[in-house]
């Protein structure tokens, strides 16, 4: 038996005026999805249990069939992973965006989608003048050789801190932060960390707003027409939680093929191997083509493949829900139509398509609530539906409402 797992991420919407009262899914065209629904099974799942963030750190364990409640500790942390950092006991990973805000208003959580070397320059500069060139009265006690800013890819990145038994991590679970992404467009003057440890986030914050104002990466940036990065945003931070290996669990050797490290991460923690793939930018403008021919040759090697696509999430928290529906045919088309095709060949299968969270268009911003799924192949019978959509899933009557019990109904 093979299986696949397709995410694409942040699919699930509301009904949008411009695409007719229809959702992106409803909107696109998908005849691959459309046959597998109507040979399969479509339904509802929550993976944003409700006291939780409505995030993809959240919403993924839910999706690999792990109770957040259980094992989440923060976004940062799995990400952390991914960059093979490893958090002893007392350390924390606290995820680092480069931000544009105006007037106390989160105009860009990406900064204009800086790019990693510009990133990494600034923070250079936040690791020499904000954490190396002062002491640790400035740094509310914490030792300045205990903090690391660690370059990721374009504006998303990591501050690592090193616990000691003389001078331990100022958080706790108390400690909260909001993601910058969901902040688009809102005023953030209320929404700064608080909580144990705060005072150094936010004290790093706002002293990067003085260190990246002049700097000559926002002068060429502006000059060329981009928003500037006008400061750091901290937030998501975490010890490093323990997940138990997959295979264990399943009986079953799998691999993840992402661009984005929150899904590396998870990979990494629950000891998959990660299939690199050139064109791969976590972006619109990904290489559907080449992500589609990846999983199409992991599948000889491994039982379980999942393909993780950000681009409708991307194009959410953009607004643009053209874009969106071009996102999901491009997934019909480039990765669902050749796996499904391999698939068949090679035996019995099994097939999940499912997002991990809503991330509607009109909001910009992930939320809680149902997102639809499908499975299909062996062993399914038809459920009645005829199209992979909101409605569709609705319909059908299967609901999930513990999202981390449908990877157990998934394998059999």
């Amino acid at each position: 038996m093979k299986y696949a797992i397709i995410i694409p991420d942040g699919c699930a919407d509301q009904p949008i005026e411009e695409l007719g009262g229809m959702t992106p899914l409803q909107a696109a065209r998908l005849p691959n999805m459309d046959r597998l629904a109507a040979t399969g099974r479509v339904g509802l799942s929550n993976n944003t249990p409700a006291h939780l963030p409505a995030g993809s750190e959240v919403a993924n364990l839910c999706l690999f069939g792990y109770d957040p409640d259980q094992y989440f500790t923060g976004r940062a942390p799995l990400e952390a992973a991914a960059q093979g950092i490893e958090l002893a006991p007392g350390d924390w990973a606290v995820r680092c965006n480069l931000v544009t805000v105006r007037d106390q208003i989160m105009v860009d959580f990406t900064a204009d989608h800086i790019s990693t070397n510009e990133a990494t320059e600034l923070l250079a500069l936040a690791q020499r003048d904000l954490i190396d060139g002062v002491n640790s009265g400035d740094l509310f006690g914490v030792e300045p050789d205990q903090l690391r800013f660690v370059p990721g890819v374009s504006y998303r990145n990591l501050l690592i801190f090193r616990g000691r038994p003389t001078s331990p991590a100022p958080f706790s679970r108390q400690t909260r932060t909001r993601a910058p992404h969901d902040l688009t467009d809102l005023p953030v003057d209320h929404d700064y960390p608080r909580g144990p440890g705060s005072d150094l986030l936010v004290a790093l914050m706002e002293r990067s707003c003085d260190l990246f104002a002049e700097h000559p990466i926002n002068i060429r940036r502006v000059a060329h027409g981009h928003l500037p990065t006008t400061n750091l945003w901290l937030w998501g931070l975490g010890e490093a939680p323990r997940l138990p290996n997959f295979q264990s669990r399943h009986g079953i050797r799998g691999a993840m093929i992402t661009a984005v490290d929150l899904l590396r991460g998870i990979a990494a923690l629950v000891e998959w191997p990660r299939i690199e793939v050139a064109g791969a930018t976590g972006y619109l403008d990904t290489d559907y083509d080449a992500k589609g021919q990846a999983a199409v040759e992991a599948l000889d090697q491994y039982d379980i493949v999942c393909v993780h696509i950000e681009a409708p999430d991307e194009a959410s928290h953009e607004g643009r829900p053209d874009a969106k529906v071009e996102a999901m045919q491009r997934i019909d088309e480039a990765i669902v139509g050749p796996i499904v095709q391999k698939l068949e060949a090679l035996g019995e299968y099994r097939i999940l398509i499912s997002p991990d969270h809503p991330t509607p268009c009109g909001t910009k911003k992930h939320s809680h609530g149902d997102v639809p799924f499908l499975i299909a192949g062996a062993g399914i019978s038809p459920g009645g539906q005829t199209a992979y959509d909101e409605v569709q899933a609705q319909a059908s009557g299967w609901r999930i409402p513990k999202g981390w019990d449908l990877m157990s109904q998934f394998i059999r």
